[in-house]
């Protein structure tokens, strides 16, 4: 225990005095609430390592599946069959991995995604 959080608990200790009789679980609770509060910026300080590492983010609106023949006759203009429907949404991955859904949208000139559905998968 680092000497802020043991400050804080005496502080808390000399501020309440525990009537006769009275239960102790209230100045406990508010203890465990400062003392998470001390926890985060260790917390966040930790994770400022990985802010700089890139990632690949794709958002795929569909697929579809041809054979060489066919790929070799698109031209400019072609339209390829998606397996999504409209509306229905697109999936979003992060170094190949699927990490979410979502739906497009139009950011000023662009096109983005606003993600509708967190997907957490086992890591095994």
């Amino acid at each position: 225990m680092s000497d802020e959080t043991s400050l804080e608990l005496n502080e808390l200790e000399d501020d309440a005095p525990a009537a006769p009789g009275a239960d102790t679980d209230e100045r406990e609770a508010t203890f465990a609430e400062s003392a998470d509060i001390t926890d985060m910026p260790r917390n966040a300080r930790d994770l400022e390592a990985v802010y700089d590492i890139p990632v690949q983010v794709s958002a795929v609106l569909g697929k579809a599946t041809m054979q060489v023949s066919q790929l070799l006759k698109l031209g400019r203009g072609a339209v390829v069959e998606l397996d999504r429907k409209v509306g229905e949404a697109i999936d979003i991955y992060v170094n190949n991995r699927l990490v979410a859904r979502g739906e497009v949208v139009v950011v000023e000139d662009r096109l983005g995604v606003t993600m509708t559905e967190i997907i957490k998968t086992d890591r095994t």
